[in-house]
Formats: structure tokens, C-alpha cells, sequence
């Protein structure tokens, strides 16, 4: 959720701070604020809105700092408002702390305080936390790291948390627990951060913070201790991120570059694993644990979101050419409901940042338990990708925009490869379909480009539709997972209500939605449920509905029925997904940027969901 940047240096912290908060404005953009140490002198300046609205509201003061940190909030305790916003300064002022995460028993911890005098300024719970710290460090006269130390082993939640002092004033200390802390090494500084983003300009070295670690960082040192106090061996790794990867690149917004980059993000996850000349498929993280997958008498996928959507089509995917039963599991559900879990169980969690607070829960209870763990995730070094016994990256680089697109067909060209690999190791795949998919697929970048090549089609149909208040997405097979993403896509950019459903269910309810005025998105490309999708078409136009369909190029029966088209190339059903949703990605961009709405920043949410 809420994006934390730190620095400690011989550079002007100000600036670096502010830079760092603006790439990070996709985790949360409800407030901001930097709080900077400057000889003994503590100032903190923040303030409701965007970074840049922090940015003008500062100039003027005293921003002159060698050590800083900052925040962009993602409100969950108290509304968004100068006095909620991060940082938090403690009761004697001596203290100010950043925090990204939940404190769930901060209510009680609160009750104590006030129980002995301490007043808030905030609603939050970071500023219960705050003066709990305080609390311990003043009570049981001891420095600002045993305070943390202490007070973390009785707060219950996720955090990730910077705190800075005058009493030591070159030094940031840290700490994490579900939400993710990245640090940058450079000479004589350190750079920290919720996601490499703010750091990859300076450095690419890095550290990443593990669950249950202190990191005591100064100019020239970094410590890690467990909360025993035991050191901790940093573990440095080199970023294979590029600066250029997190700028707009010329294009108007972030999503619509993120939509136009499919074509290369998509043949990068493809790149070197699927090798058509040999009909191999080079997968470390399967071939090194493909007993698992083979012998599995269930996959379970955990997902949230656009990955969950992600997981319905490989379910589809597995249970066709693999014939293992898969089950598609929300993990906000799944970690709650004391699920049946058996030893040789398959789980799959499907994470764009692999920092998905839920998701994570619901594997470490499952591993607990026995499963077989693999993580399908964009980011390097997350949480996920450390928690899994093995895993596939996607390889489709720095996501800004909040609404995911191609970290989406990353995820499904992973999941289609997977499921390639797993079926013809069983022998459930027979030799000339796997080879005719693996070329079908190596076909995908290409295919994807032609899409994407004139869009002009698909942007006069978002300024006719724009001002609907419903529409209605149907798909079958493959596809009614394409249509649950088309609609969710609708609503995040938009904020037009959208529904998803299987097409052949619109006659058990949904059809008395339909009138004149509300627009049906049908995916029917040319598939096995061609003829039926067809019919359901009908069925909307004997009933005066505005029929929009993504449709294969050369159908014609289609295009002879809708009201608006949008083609995309022929591909097999299995992989058709990854085609079919671009136009639906596009339509969303479209009628979000036509409404006047920031695209990148949809109202209400952040990009990656580190708290429940």
C-alpha cells in the first residue's frame, strides 16, 4: 500500500526523498510528507493530496538535510488529511516514524497510553505505535533500537517502519514484517524504499529487508539483526532494473505504455524458455520440481485480482492438457476458512509485486500444513518469490500503473508455458499439439503488435460509450475470465459499474439488465464455443442491448451483429486469452482518459496490497 522512502548521505536528503515519493505515488497518493534531521533540529512537513501538492506547500522552509524520510499515504486508519499523514512525530517530538501496514491491536495499546497521559494528534494507528516505542525507551532507559525491538514483539499486524532521532542523527533504523524494504548501497549513502523504483537512479545494489529484521542503516554502515539481536549477514543483490523502465517513455500515461510494451514484456517471459527449434521448454522452477507437479493430485491457485483472473484461465489451461484438478481460490478467502490441505498438495500464488498481504498469509499457512509452494511473480526478490519452494518469474518489468495489463499476459504466458511443460511430461499433451502450441505461442508478441498498431478503432468506441453507467462483459470458456478482467478493468479506470459473467448464464438473471441503453462486451473470438456465443449475441440484440465484440479478424458473422468490433488475430483458444483482453485493456484506458480521470491513479486504490 503506502510507498516509504529513506536516505542517509553526504547528498541534500529533500530532494532525493521527493523523487523517490513521486515514483512511488502508484502505493498510495492520499498524502504525503518527509520528515528531515538538520543539526538537532527535527522538521517535519506534510500535507493532504499528491507529492506535488507536499512539494509547493514547503516552499520557503528549511529542507537543508543530510537524513530524511518520507511517505505516501494509502489511508487505512483515519481519513486522508494533513493531520493523518506520515510522518508522525512522537508526544516529546523526539521521534519521527513512517509506517506502511496495519497494527491490529493498536486499540488496546492506545487504551494503555492514554491510561498514562499520552495525547494524539492523529487517528492513526502508526502514532499508537510511535508513542509505544517512546513509551518503552523513556520507562525502560534504554536506546531507540531496544525500544523497537521490545515493542515489536508485542504488536500484532504488518508493518514496514523508519525512525529517525536527533539523539543519533545520521542514522535511519528500520524494521519489516509482511510490507516490503528494500535498501540501496551506494559510497557513503544508503537509500531505502518501499520497491527498487526510488533507488535504481542511484545504485543498483540492494539488500532486501527479510519478515522479523531490524536494519540499523548510517552513511558508511548497515547493520541487520534478528528481533533476538542476533546479526543478520546482508545478502546484496544486483537490480537488473533500468531507469528508463519506470518513465513514461514519451507516452501520455503510464497504463497506456504498459499496454503498448506487451509485445517485448511478453516475448522477454517467453525468451529462453520456450525454444520451438528443440520443442523444449526451459523452466528451472518446473524442471526442478516437476515431480511435484506430475505426481500432484491437486493444484491450488491463490490469487486476488487481475491475478485471479489470471488463475481461472490456468485452471482452464491444466486441467486440459495437464488433467490435474485445480481449484482457483481467493486468498483474502482462502487463509480464513481453515481449507483441506494435504501434504503433496500444489499451491500456486499468482502476485504482480509478490508482497500481497493475504496471499502471503494463506502460504505460510498452507506450507505449514505441507504443500508444495510455487510462486508465479513479477518482482525479484519479493516475499513470495523467498517464501516458495520454486517459482517463475515474468519478467515484465516495473508496473507504475496502478490497473495491471502486462503484468497480467506476463502471468498468463508463464501459466501457459507451465501448463505445456506439466502436460507433455505426463504424457497427457500429445507430441504434434504441444509442438503446434509452442509455435502458437512463440506467435503471441507478434500478434499483440498488430493490435496495438492503430487503436483509433477502439478509442471512437470508448467516446460512444463513455457516458453509459453499466455495462455487462460475457465470455465462455477461455474467455469468461477475459471478461471478468474487461469488466474489472472498467470499473478501476473508470468507475463505470461493470459485471462479468459466462455468457451462458446472462438467461438466469443478468439479461433483465439489458435495454437500449446498456452496452454487452462480448469476447467472442472463433473458438469451440463459437456458435454458442453467437447465439448469445442474438439474444441481446432481440432485446435492443448495444452489442460490443472483440472478434477474430475475417469473422464475419460476428461483425454482421454487433454495433462495434474490435479484432484481434486467430490464436487457439488455450492462448487466446492473451490476445483478447488487450482490446478490453485499451477500451478501459480510453474511456477513463475520455471521463478525465488519472488513469494511473484510479480513486481509492494502490497498486500493491500489503495490508488486509
Amino acid at each position: 500500500m503506502c510507498g516509504i522512502v529513506g536516505y542517509t548521505g553526504h547528498r541534500e536528503a529533500f530532494p532525493v526523498i521527493v523523487k523517490g515519493l513521486k515514483r512511488l505515488e502508484y502505493r498510495g497518493y492520499d498524502s504525503s510528507g518527509v520528515a528531515l534531521l538538520n543539526n538537532g533540529q527535527l522538521n517535519v512537513y506534510k500535507k493532504k493530496g499528491k507529492v506535488s501538492e507536499m512539494e509547493e506547500s514547503v516552499i520557503g522552509k528549511d529542507l537543508h538535510s543530510h537524513i530524511g524520510i518520507g511517505h505516501t499515504r494509502w489511508a487505512t486508519h483515519g481519513e486522508p488529511s494533513d493531520r493523518n499523514a506520515h510522518p508522525h512525530q512522537s508526544q516529546s517530538g523526539e521521534l519521527a516514524m513512517i509506517h506502511n501496514g496495519i497494527i491490529e491491536n493498536y486499540a488496546q495499546i492506545k487504551q494503555e497510553l492514554l491510561a498514562k497521559g499520552y495525547t494524539f494528534k492523529s487517528d492513526t494507528d502508526t502514532e499508537v505505535l510511535l508513542n509505544f516505542i517512546e513509551d518503552i525507551k523513556k520507562n525502560n532507559n534504554c536506546g531507540l533500537e531496544e525500544a523497537l525491538r521490545i515493542a515489536l514483539k508485542r504488536i500484532v499486524g504488518a508493518y514496514c517502519i523508519l525512525l529517525i532521532s536527533p539523539e543519533d542523527p545520521e542514522t535511519i533504523i528500520a524494521a519489516r514484517k509482511g510490507s516490503p524494504l528494500v535498501i540501496g548501497i551506494g559510497k557513503g549513502e544508503h537509500f531505502l524504499a518501499s520497491d527498487a523504483s526510488p533507488i535504481i537512479e542511484y545504485t543498483k545494489e540492494v539488500v532486501y529487508v527479510n519478515d522479523y529484521e531490524i536494519a540499523i542503516i548510517r552513511p558508511d554502515e548497515l547493520i541487520l539483526k534478528n528481533l533476538g539481536n542476533e546479526k543478520q549477514t546482508p545478502f546484496i543483490q544486483k537490480l537488473d532494473m533500468e531507469l528508463a523502465a519506470i518513465e513514461k517513455g514519451g507516452y501520455e500515461h503510464f497504463m497506456l505504455k504498459e499496454i503498448h510494451e506487451q509485445p517485448d514484456t511478453i516475448f522477454d517471459c517467453l525468451r529462453g524458455r520456450l525454444l520451438v527449434q528443440t520443442g523444449q521448454i526451459m523452466m528451472g522452477g518446473i524442471e526442478n520440481n516437476l515431480d511435484a507437479f506430475i505426481h500432484a493430485q491437486r493444484i491450488i491457485i491463490v490469487a486476488c485480482g487481475t491475478s485471479w483472473h489470471a488463475g481461472l484461465i490456468a485452471e482452464y489451461l491444466i486441467e486440459e492438457l495437464c488433467r490435474i484438478p485445480v481449484e482457483v481460490e481467493y486468498a483474502s478467502e482462502f487463509r480464513y476458512r481453515n481449507p483441506v490441505i494435504n501434504k503433496g498438495d500444489v499451491i500456486i500464488a499468482i502476485s504482480q509485486s509478490g508482497e500481497t498481504a493475504d496471499t502471503l498469509v494463506a502460504l505460510e499457512s498452507a506450507k505449514e500444513k505441507g504443500a508444495f509452494i510455487f510462486g508465479v511473480v513479477n518482482a525479484v526478490g519479493s516475499s513470495i518469490a523467498r517464501l516458495s519452494h520454486g517459482g517463475a518469474y515474468t519478467h515484465s518489468g516495473p508496473e507504475i500503473g496502478v490497473a495491471s495489463t502486462k503484468a497480467f499476459t506476463g502471468q498468463l504466458a508463464v501459466l501457459s508455458m507451465m501448463a505445456l511443460k506439466i502436460g507433455r511430461a505426463k504424457g497427457t499433451l500429445d507430441e504434434k499439439r504441444y509442438l503446434q502450441l509452442m509455435q502458437d505461442l512463440e506467435t503471441i508478441p507478434e500478434k499483440v503488435k498488430e493490435i496495438l498498431n492503430d487503436t483509433s478503432n477502439i478509442e471512437r468506441i470508448a467516446e460512444k460509450y463513455k457516458d453509459a453507467s453499466d455495462f455487462l462483459f460475457l465470455g465462455r470458456g477461455y474467455n469468461f475470465p477475459v471478461a471478468l478482467e474487461g469488466a474489472l478493468k472498467l470499473k478501476e479506470i473508470s468507475y463505470i459499474h461493470a459485471e462479468g459473467y459466462p455468457a451462458a448464464e446472462m438467461k438466469h438473471g443478468p439479461i433483465a439488465l439489458v435495454d437500449e441503453k446498456l452496452p454487452v462486451v462480448f469476447v467472442a473470438t472463433k473458438d469451440s464455443y463459437y456458435e454458442k456465443i453467437v447465439s448469445n449475441v442474438q439474444e441481446i440484440k432481440a432485446r435492443k442491448g448495444k452489442v460490443i465484440a472483440v472478434a477474430t479478424t475475417g469473422d464475419e458473422i460476428i461483425p454482421g451483429m454487433a454495433d462495434d468490433v474490435m479484432f484481434v488475430p486467430d490464436a487457439d483458444e488455450t492462448i487466446a486469452p492473451l490476445l483478447s483482453v488487450v482490446p478490453l485493456q485499451l477500451l478501459s484506458y480510453f474511456v477513463g482518459k475520455a471521463k478525465g480521470f488519472d488513469v494511473d491513479k484510479p480513486r481509492n486504490l494502490a497498486k500493491s496490497v500489503t495490508v488486509e
